[in-house]
């Protein structure tokens, strides 16, 4: 039995895209290729998709996934390899989990957030596909390649920098600020400086990042740990500077 592109596609709740572009790497060939150029999957490719997505959702890497799959054929031992990553990140998440507890804290008590304790527990490297599909894959390969070439204390300064923003940007949301003003103008405008370190987002770029800070759940909770709403007034800064001053 097998089954076209669309049809996994559909039911692993990812894109054809990303299908063919595992196919282009290696990753995930097709069973066989029609005379009219529809790609199909069989139960084999089934499984090894199987294995992909999980090992996505434990963070791996492409490349790192493809030498997991290539270097363990026996089904026995990748359970056991599965295991040692899902108990990997059952502890990284029990670290995100105390990381969010802290920053609660702190916020709450009026302390000083530090980066490295808000960022324990997080990797960038998980948001690979995401980006790439977004942006394409040149645009992840080069945030990667800058990120990398960071020592840790830079590393922790590029995320304490986007500690300090959202804060101000929460503060002058809670002080009334509008969105479209000087205050919130200004803190954009640092906004705008810290995302060029690693990439010239252009006003669409900007715009919608701004739109993803609300609607992706995972960058709203970033967001508004430091104030309810946060995330919705950030996007509506972000969407009035990229109008004003951006262009594609």
């Amino acid at each position: 039995m097998e089954w076209s592109i669309q049809d996994i596609a559909r039911s692993a709740g990812t894109t054809s895209r990303t299908l063919r572009h595992y196919g282009q790497i290696g990753l995930l060939e097709p069973s066989r290729v029609g005379g009219n150029g529809y790609r199909y999957y069989d139960e084999k490719a089934l499984v090894r998709l199987q294995r992909i997505l999980l090992l996505r959702e434990l963070g791996l890497g492409l490349p790192a996934i493809a030498e997991v799959l290539d270097g363990q054929q026996d089904s026995a031992a990748a359970l056991r390899t599965h295991l040692k990553l899902l108990e990997q990140e059952r502890q990284r998440i029990g670290r995100q989990i105390e990381s969010v507890k802290t920053t609660l804290r702190k916020t709450e008590g009026g302390e000083q957030l530090m980066a490295d304790e808000v960022f324990d527990g997080f990797d960038h490297t998980q948001y690979e596909q995401e980006v790439t599909e977004r942006w394409g894959r040149d645009a992840y390969v080069k945030s990667d390649q800058w990120w990398r070439s960071l020592t840790d204390a830079q590393k922790k300064e590029f995320q304490q920098r986007q500690v300090d923003i959202a804060k101000d940007y929460a503060q002058a949301n809670i002080d009334g600020k509008p969105a479209d003003g000087p205050e919130a103008q200004a803190i954009t405008q640092r906004h705008f400086e810290w995302l060029s370190l690693t990439s010239s987002p252009g006003k669409s770029h900007f715009i919608g990042l701004g739109q993803m800070y609300v609607d992706d759940p995972r960058f709203t909770a970033n967001y508004d740990v430091h104030g309810t709403g946060t995330a919705e007034y950030i996007r509506d800064a972000m969407k009035v500077y990229g109008e004003r001053n951006l262009s594609d």
